[in-house]
């Protein structure tokens, strides 16, 4: 991916083509920024536009496309009760603990990776470091946090088992 830049110049005049050919190319691109400047010169004004952009064939669609092929998963019917019981208990720590550091709740840990932990159960470190995407920083910031309530997850449900 090559970052690249266009300009366009529109008259006031007669702009339909000019519009025509700016809207196609901006609809074909993945655009990172526009400025853009109402100019006058002597008799002359028009809109000049600098378009920063991604090449290589990158399409706008191609980026809607990816997220959108990707299916959202609904985790209370991939999950058993159980598990997602666990499961809304960690989202819920999850919310509390981005509104906290005011960052977006997937950089804490996605919905995949809280559902591999639920279903695997993991109550240590050493385990959670096996789940892809959980290295060493989100283990020592947020780690001991999710062990603490899977344990005392697994802990009641032990508790539960010997009552019955």
């Amino acid at each position: 991916m090559a970052l690249q830049y266009k300009f366009f110049t529109i008259s006031m005049y007669n702009s339909s083509e000019t519009e025509a050919e700016l809207n196609k190319f901006l609809n074909s691109v993945k655009v990172i920024n526009i400025q853009k400047e109402f100019v006058v010169q002597d008799k002359n004004f028009f809109w000049s536009f600098a378009i920063e952009y991604l090449s290589e064939g990158l399409k706008k669609s191609d980026y809607q496309g990816a997220a959108s092929a990707r299916k959202r998963i609904d985790y209370k019917e991939v999950l058993s009760p159980e598990d997602f019981a666990l499961f809304a208990k960690l989202r819920d720590w999850r919310k509390e603990a981005a509104a906290k550091e005011n960052i977006p709740v997937y950089s804490i840990l996605s919905n995949e990776q809280l559902a591999k932990i639920v279903e695997k159960r993991i109550t240590s470190l050493s385990k959670l470091n096996e789940i892809d995407g959980i290295g060493d920083g989100r283990i020592t910031k947020y780690g001991n946090a999710v062990i603490s309530i899977v344990s005392a997850e697994e802990n009641k449900a032990e508790d539960q088992n010997k009552k019955e």
